[in-house]
């Protein structure tokens, strides 16, 4: 049996309550999302006392798991119109796809390093997670055989956004991703279609793993 006290940093609620309503995370579902989630099954054993600290861990191939502040601004920002089917590209240990998964019909995630994806779907299904397919690919493509989808959230930071995200969008869907300018600054924004245009909206600084295209 796990032995719960070495988690030294406390637990989903305890971690939800510091970290995000303290900081202005105000969507209730994202909140539960958060509190309901237990974060250490997602990190390495070796990084299991520090789960519920509000900071990002290493999950191996130089990639991490999200702080948990950003994992719920993202998510807040993602579901604010009310979608149902989201794209989620970069799999990683599946933290935030287990985020999505609570707060969504159906959610589509994309994974580059294919070391993660049965570790990643075997996790999630332990924990009762069977609304979410998980895939080995190229997230630049997008995932076309499941779109349109009502938001997309990337977990990498992007240099250029590939066109094929918001062909994927519904009329008023969102994307929410970290972009990085010239100068290697990275922006987290939301994007949401219109049409032929797009509205954007800072939502604050941030630091992500660059993203990788095949």
């Amino acid at each position: 049996m796990e032995n719960l006290n070495t988690i030294r940093s406390g637990s989903s609620f305890e971690m939800t309550e510091r970290f995000l309503r303290s900081r202005g995370i105000k969507n209730e579902k994202v909140l539960a999302a958060m509190a309901k989630v237990p974060r250490h099954h997602f990190v390495p054993e070796s990084f299991r006392s520090h789960a519920y600290s509000d900071s990002p861990l290493p999950i191996g191939f130089e990639q991490t798991i999200s702080q948990p502040f950003v994992v719920g601004l993202m998510t807040q920002a993602l579901i604010q119109n009310q979608g149902q089917r989201f794209l989620e590209i970069g799999t990683g240990s599946g933290y935030q796809t287990a985020i999505l998964a609570e707060v969504a019909k159906s959610v589509f995630s994309i994974e580059r390093i294919f070391s993660f994806v049965p570790v990643a779907k075997a996790r999630l299904e332990k924990l009762g997670y069977h609304n979410v397919s998980i895939t080995v690919g190229d997230g630049a493509h997008g995932w076309v055989d499941y779109a349109p989808f009502d938001g997309i959230i990337v977990t990498a930071a992007v240099k250029a956004i590939p066109d094929a995200w918001f062909e994927q969008l519904v009329e008023g869907g969102t994307l929410v991703l970290p972009l990085e300018d010239s100068k290697g600054l990275q922006m987290l924004y939301t994007m949401t279609k219109h049409g032929q245009k797009i509205a954007k909206r800072e939502m604050g600084s941030c630091r992500f793993v660059p993203f990788i295209t095949t």
